[in-house]
């Protein structure tokens, strides 16, 4: 796979959206403008980049082994499909998701690595995987897992306390040592050259509580609060992009914002090249309830009372959420229309054209 060096650059004559610059080491510092520029970039957007986060060994290895895997053939690949009922560990390929209403089928594929089986290697928790994970699941996927939950968790924390939550209240949902949903995922989205698509993933919010996402090449695009207009985020290299998802979303009342994104085939010459993409998942532990924190913040409680009755209290666990979310994007549960309204997650505000381009 061509390393950032050898492909083409992001063209300057794009719509690009800004995002805050956090340096992880000085919100580790406990330096106050960092941390209070990573409360705003959570708040206002809901997407920052991250620098000096020390995990990019670690990426490169993780799109070594995402290469290898993706390209084993088909038949062995889909011995490790994840299937149609929400569970969202194993292969999926191509073609197994819809984006828009009318169903249109995906052109991705990716493999996806529960954080159970990477900590618990070589005893299988949800799993098995194909020879290629299990091969660099002790020196590679399981690294890239504790360094991404670590630094997940430790923003996760940060943001706990800007809340006003008691210390540990996010935390205690969240245990690395528990079930959970968390992922280590890598993408694969062929050159677009030739291609009908103009989506390589649809519009959506992400499932739970915060992403840590590496990319290659651009294709990665924002919907601004207030705004009908996409704009794509510019990968830099050396720099992770993290964005709040559904989970911390509905626990901070609103607070936290779970933005709109999709991804699109990469700009200009950077069309031409497989786009690869690297994200790991942190998502709360599979039996907690997806509640807003209301009776241990009052800023918390303070945000409930201006939304609509119900807004966060979906009245499910963390599981159950993952499961319909995932399990809802599938083609073969397409039905029309009402698929893809069943499918949405905690977005306020609608998604323009039903996910067309």
């Amino acid at each position: 796979m061509p390393g950032l060096t050898t492909l083409p650059a992001f063209p300057e004559d794009v719509p690009t959206h800004p995002l805050f610059v956090i340096d992880y080491q000085l919100v580790k510092a406990g330096d106050e403008h960092e941390v209070n520029k990573l409360w705003r970039a959570a708040t206002e957007l809901g997407f920052w980049y991250l620098k000096n986060h020390d995990v990019n060994e670690e990426v490169d290895e993780m799109f070594e082994m995402g290469r290898e895997t993706l390209a084993l053939p088909l038949e062995e690949k889909m011995c490790f499909e994840q299937g149609d009922n929400g569970f969202s560990f194993g292969y999926r390929a191509a073609g197994m998701q819809f984006m828009d209403e009318r169903g249109t089928p995906d052109v991705t594929e990716f493999i996806n690595v529960s954080k159970d089986d990477a900590l618990a290697w070589p005893a299988p928790v949800h799993r098995t995987y194909p020879s290629t994970v299990e091969a660099r699941m002790e020196s590679v996927i399981k690294p890239f897992v504790q360094k991404s939950l670590a630094i997940n968790h430790f923003l996760i924390n940060v943001l706990n306390d800007k809340l006003g939550l008691p210390k540990g209240a996010l935390a205690a949902l969240h245990k690395a040592d528990e079930h959970s949903g968390c992922t280590a995922r890598v993408i694969r989205a062929p050159p677009h050259e030739g291609l009908q698509t103009k989506l390589f993933l649809t519009a959506h919010t992400d499932f739970g509580s915060l992403s840590f996402l590496h990319n290659r090449l651009g294709g990665l695009q924002v919907l601004p609060p207030g705004s009908d207009k996409w704009f794509y985020v510019k990968p830099l290299p050396g720099h992770a992009i993290c964005n709040i998802g559904d989970a911390l979303n509905i626990f901070s009342g609103g607070i936290l914002r779970s933005n709109i994104h999709r991804v699109v085939p990469p700009p200009g010459e950077q069309a031409k090249y497989e786009r690869w993409s690297l994200v790991f998942f942190t998502r709360p532990n599979d039996p907690v309830e997806l509640r807003a924190l209301s009776d241990q913040s009052a800023a918390i409680a303070e945000s409930v009372a201006k939304a609509p009755s119900g807004k966060y209290e979906p009245g499910v666990t963390a599981q159950q959420w993952l499961a319909r979310r995932v399990g809802s994007q599938r083609r073969v549960h397409y039905t029309g229309p009402e698929s893809w309204r069943n499918r949405e997650g905690t977005e306020d505000t609608p998604i323009p054209g039903g996910g067309y381009v």
